[in-house]
């Protein structure tokens, strides 16, 4: 028996009455009117329960231009002949998840369970690809880190921290979402199973995926803190540079204030005083002096 399966955007509650399979349990219905639009804060999973499977997924996003990431949601029911799948839109009116692709990939004889599969597979993708993006992203961080001011590259390393806090947040519920189908723990109360077989071998596939997008998103805190690092040495050495060029300053004005201080004094016994060349002679040892205490400087790249 061919599987049906129902993809809807954004739907009303009438919607989902007119428009659901009619498999589909009235409870499940109801649980996923009353579902917020979306948020980043759903948690994904999987319950079972007596008549269906229930899910909820998000997908995180990068926009690369915008240096955002955008949190797409995708809840999902599954009964033994039927699939109901229900895309939400992301606030600010972003791009809501493209299920488009999925459906053109599946063939139409498949089962639930295999439907379900190509979803999270697909979804396992794109934690890959987001992981490409972020590491993308924090090479060009690093690149720019000499070019750009501080503070701007402070303000962004911050908020690639916190994605990366989100992402994981999402991944790891995603990731035991989908080991609890590999491990047979997710449909204890459903009749007869929906995922078996050849759909917990490809759940197991998509299991090891979401483990080397895990990997990829601690290998790229590790790169950020690096950035961060890098960052701090930068101002480090900039404020060190100051420092030098600040001492050099003071040490150019320290021997002409020294030198005016002693022609100053105005005592009577100060041969130089009476001599016909005296002012021009201070002015030369100021200026000399000066010019000696450059050139180390210089020399030394303090200047």
């Amino acid at each position: 028996m061919a599987t049906t399966w129902t993809a809807l955007l954004d739907p009303t509650p009438e919607e989902l009455d007119e428009k659901a399979p009619v498999e589909l349990h009235d409870a499940a219905l109801k649980l996923l009117a009353a579902r917020p639009q979306h948020t980043t804060g759903p948690r994904p999973g999987l319950l079972a329960h007596r008549e269906y499977i229930f899910g909820v997924f998000v997908v995180p996003v990068a926009k690369r231009e915008e240096n955002v990431v955008v949190y797409q949601e995708l809840d999902i029911l599954l009964t033994h002949d039927a699939v109901l799948t229900v895309c939400k839109t992301p606030p600010g009116g972003e791009e809501p998840y493209d299920i488009s692709r999925v459906r053109e990939a599946v063939e139409r004889d498949e089962e639930p369970g295999m439907i379900a599969f190509h979803i999270v597979d697909d979804i396992a993708e794109r934690f890959l690809n987001l992981v490409d993006d972020l590491d993308s992203e924090i090479d060009e961080l690093e690149e720019s880190v000499e070019r750009q001011p501080s503070d701007i590259t402070r303000q962004r390393i911050s908020q690639l921290r916190n994605d990366l806090l989100n992402i994981r947040r999402i991944l790891a519920p995603t990731r035991d979402a989908v080991r609890a189908v590999v491990d047979d723990t997710v449909e204890a109360e459903v009749g007869p199973k929906i995922f078996a077989g050849r759909v917990e071998f490809g759940f197991d596939l998509v299991y090891q995926k979401l483990l080397r997008a895990w990997e990829g998103i601690e290998l790229s805190r590790d790169l950020l803190a690096g950035v961060r690092d890098y960052l701090q040495a930068k101002v480090a050495q900039d404020q060190n540079d100051v420092v030098k060029k600040l001492t050099a300053v003071a040490s150019l004005l320290l021997l002409p204030t020294f030198i005016v201080g002693v022609y100053g004094q105005n005592f009577d016994h100060m041969p130089e005083l009476h001599w016909h060349y005296g002012y021009a002679y201070s002015w030369g040892l100021i200026v000399a002096l000066t010019l000696v205490q450059l050139y180390y400087f210089r020399k030394n790249d303090w200047f």
